[in-house]
């Protein structure tokens, strides 16, 4: 009976080093490329568009409101969002233009969906 239990145990040794670290290395490449990469790459995107925001571009705000920027300082924009109604927003919650919102870009994305009615 003691030697059936050595024998079990023998058996049953953890294979040592990387084969062990294996199953969760390959866990991480998977995140970094199907969750962390397209995050980043979208983050990035969004600084460019930030930065680049210049007078007369049509925006959509993270709240919803489309308007047209009319000024800009470096953490603020002025949106004109009908004739003579001004407000002011945090450059970081402008989302994008108001074309990509619409679908006016062609690239396909949940926005173009939405709207289709095709």
């Amino acid at each position: 009976m003691v030697d059936v239990a050595f024998a079990a145990d023998g058996a049953a040794a953890p294979q040592g080093g990387l084969m062990g670290f294996l199953p969760l290395i390959l866990i991480f490449v998977v995140f970094y490329f199907l969750l962390i990469r397209p995050q980043q790459k979208k983050a990035k995107e969004h600084q460019e568009f930030i930065a680049n925001l210049k007078k007369g571009d049509e925006v959509v705000t993270s709240g919803g409101i489309h308007g047209t920027v009319t000024g800009l300082t470096e953490r603020v924009a002025t949106l004109e969002i009908a004739d003579n109604v001004k407000i002011k927003v945090s450059r970081q919650y402008i989302l994008g233009s108001a074309a990509t919102a619409e679908g006016g870009d062609g690239k396909g994305g949940a926005a173009c969906s939405l709207g289709s009615k095709s």
